[in-house]
């Protein structure tokens, strides 16, 4: 007889757990579902997990999604996926999401951070929950309107309506490198500012501004550019070659603006970070591909992603998020220096 007549062996069930590890089949449930604390031991949880990887047990997840009236799919919207630090979050979310039979669909909003369109016929239908990344709650009416709970990240908290809320110490990682160029010695900035009308730019403007603030001699003038290279270059290029004393320093809002501020500055025949320091914000893979390396703020953005999706679980179990803002690092490279002499 043939190995292909042979019968299917009897896939394990949640019975067979619950006799495996001596207890019910609702204990198992709850130990599954990630409800047993406070409602069955660590030991007992222990067991009930070793019984399921023992057996090979996986959930039926369509039928719990049944039972449940759940999906067990989150949308996690963008505003694009060409910048890394995106996809980045979705790395943490996908993680997290796994962890709990969960899945994430990564839905890049079609206008940038304007108004984010249903992609689906229902959003209510097929999903259970929202996350939306460095956007404005008013741009997901569309989605929010299905009554589904939104999950704000690196987002303002002035919006209402929010579910939960996780964001970054966006002011604090403006103050890290302003100051840090301030205890350098320079004290005529360039801010290039990202052009892009959201929260997350206008909280770093306010702070490069904020820090120089009654600093003897100290001056910024910002300078708006849209968020690429090319952008950043030919912006940066037209305030370096501009009248009067020359900046010391460009203060830029994402590392994109100041790979393209190193380029300007190599245009101009000026050595970074001899002649001019540029410093970037989030510290992506750019950061060091270009040479010399950036000074920047590095960006949990992983963890953001994490936080987000432990944020949605809680609020769809009906418990509180996790409150509070994530810390965010300078990290000190070659782009940033003293200024040059008699400058």
């Amino acid at each position: 007889m043939t190995s292909a007549s042979q019968p299917a062996p009897a896939r394990p069930t949640s019975r067979d757990v619950a006799r495996a590890a001596g207890v019910s089949q609702a204990t198992v449930s709850l130990v599954l579902g990630d409800k047993w604390r406070g409602r069955v031991s660590e030991a007992t949880a222990e067991r009930v997990r070793s019984a399921t990887q023992d057996l090979g047990y996986r959930p039926n997840l369509a039928a719990r999604s049944l039972r449940l009236g759940r999906t067990r799919t989150a949308l996690l919207v963008v505003p694009a996926l060409t910048n890394e630090f995106f996809a980045r979050v979705y790395t943490g979310a996908a993680a997290v999401a796994a962890e709990h039979g969960f899945g994430v669909v990564l839905y890049p909003s079609p206008d940038g951070t304007g108004p984010a369109r249903d992609p689906f016929a229902s959003a209510r239908a097929a999903l259970d929950g929202v996350i939306a990344s460095s956007m404005a709650a008013d741009a997901l009416g569309a989605l929010h309107g299905a009554d589904l709970p939104l999950v704000m990240l690196d987002s303002d908290p002035a919006d209402t309506g929010v579910a939960a809320r996780v964001n970054l110490d966006i002011a604090d990682g403006m103050r890290q490198v302003t100051d840090h160029l301030l205890a350098l010695g320079h004290r005529r900035f360039i801010h290039l500012a990202s052009a892009i009308d959201s929260w997350t730019f206008a909280v770093r403007a306010r702070a490069v501004h904020d820090a120089v603030q009654g600093v003897p001699g100290a001056v910024v003038r910002t300078v708006p550019a849209a968020l690429d290279v090319r952008a950043g270059r030919e912006a940066a290029e037209q305030a370096l070659a501009a009248a009067g004393p020359r900046p010391t320093a460009i203060i830029c809002d994402d590392d994109i603006l100041a790979a393209g501020a190193c380029k300007a500055a190599r245009r101009l025949g000026l050595r970074v970070p001899d002649d001019i320091s540029v410093t970037g914000f989030d510290d992506l893979a750019l950061a060091t591909a270009v040479e010399p390396e950036l000074t920047t703020v590095r960006l949990p953005a992983e963890q953001v992603g994490e936080r987000g999706m432990t944020a949605l679980l809680a609020v769809l179990d009906g418990r509180p998020a996790e409150p509070g803002s994530l810390p965010v690092h300078l990290v000190v490279r070659g782009s940033s220096a003293p200024p040059p002499p008699r400058s």
